[in-house]
């Protein structure tokens, strides 16, 4: 297995650059989403410091809690609900500057301010999501969105 790198300072950019064939690394000839959604989501906790990185997979109707690094988090959502539910719903990801200002925001903790989901597909269904908190506001843009849009597609 490959040990991650400590990726610290440099642009946001420059993280993902380096960050990214790392996660390749981890994730080529791993075949079990569970135990590569762990490691990706260690890796980018890791990397950015993140109030909360994780993962909720499909299961019927709604989003169950997977992997994840951080403080609590809620463990069903249903479609349509939230960040997440709406990433799902709408097969696209959402970035939110301010999470008090989306309309049904589910308050997992009241320290996140702003999130960006990315919806994981197979067979063009989303099967999951992949979910970022921060503690700050404006904390993701359209370069999280195309690195991170990158970065689950590996998965």
């Amino acid at each position: 297995m490959a040990e991650q790198l400590i990726i610290s300072g440099g642009t946001k950019q420059e993280r993902y650059e380096a960050l990214l064939p790392q996660v390749q690394s981890v994730v080529d000839g791993e075949a079990d989403l569970i135990a590569n959604m762990a490691n990706v989501a260690a890796m980018l906790h890791e990397t950015f410091r993140f109030w909360w990185t994780g993962f909720y997979r499909v299961q019927g109707e709604e989003l169950v809690l997977g992997p994840f690094q951080g403080p609590l988090a809620c463990t069903r959502i249903r479609k349509g609900r939230g960040v997440c539910g709406t990433a799902w719903q709408q097969a696209e990801t959402q970035v939110v500057p301010d999470v008090e200002q989306f309309p049904g925001h589910i308050a997992c903790s009241s320290a996140s301010r702003s999130e960006i989901v990315v919806p994981i597909f197979r067979e063009g269904t989303v099967v999951a999501v992949l979910d970022i908190d921060s503690a700050e506001l404006c904390t993701f843009d359209d370069t999280d969105r195309r690195y991170l849009e990158r970065l689950v597609a590996m998965l």
